[in-house]
């Protein structure tokens, strides 16, 4: 899998979102945070869509299995190209490890996997399901923001918000509509 590495421990703020194909729902995109870092756990559908996100911060995002070349826009399939499938965050007290999921098909095993691929890191963001999920329920916490558009928007659009000082982490999760 491609893979960026990168210290980030100035982001004290970082927004979590994914599964938007295409879309920020309008009413996210007016209630979103700005942050030091917004991370996309992928299915972004356009980049559109990542340039709407920069308005609020520093945007990363990964692919996922809806970003193929044959579903983006032909002007934009190079900037796909350069997407890397996993993105792993040294922070100021811990890392964190961006992923879309969909690499781990077996949902009913998912967090273990992943848990166990990323045993010491300290969080593992996904997507793919569209569902919100916040575990931490054991090391590493295995969150998932659901979607941030109203494709399969089951829980409403919304995102996580991760505040990190040099002693703790705390997740927040933000739904703003039902779509």
């Amino acid at each position: 899998m491609k893979c960026l590495r990168l210290e980030r421990p100035d982001a004290r703020k970082i927004v979590l979102l994914s599964d938007t194909h295409g879309t920020l729902h309008e009413d996210l995109i007016a209630e979103l945070p700005s942050a030091d870092l917004i991370l996309h756990a992928g299915d972004i559908g356009s980049i559109a869509v990542l340039e709407a996100l920069k308005l609020h911060g520093e945007v990363l995002a990964v692919r996922g299995n809806n970003d193929r070349a044959d579903t983006w826009q032909r002007a934009e399939r190079g900037q796909l190209e350069r997407l890397p499938e996993v993105i792993e965050v040294q922070l100021v007290n811990g890392r964190m490890a961006i992923v879309h999921g969909h690499q781990w098909p077996r949902a009913t095993r998912r967090h273990a996997a992943m848990r166990a691929h990323w045993h010491d890191f300290d969080c593992v963001v996904y997507g793919h399901s569209h569902r919100s999920t916040i575990d931490k329920t054991t090391a590493p916490w295995v969150v998932n923001p659901g979607a941030a558009g109203c494709s399969r928007a089951y829980d409403g659009a919304g995102w996580m918000e991760l505040k990190v000082d040099a002693r703790f982490w705390h997740l927040e999760e933000f739904r703003i509509v039902r779509c």
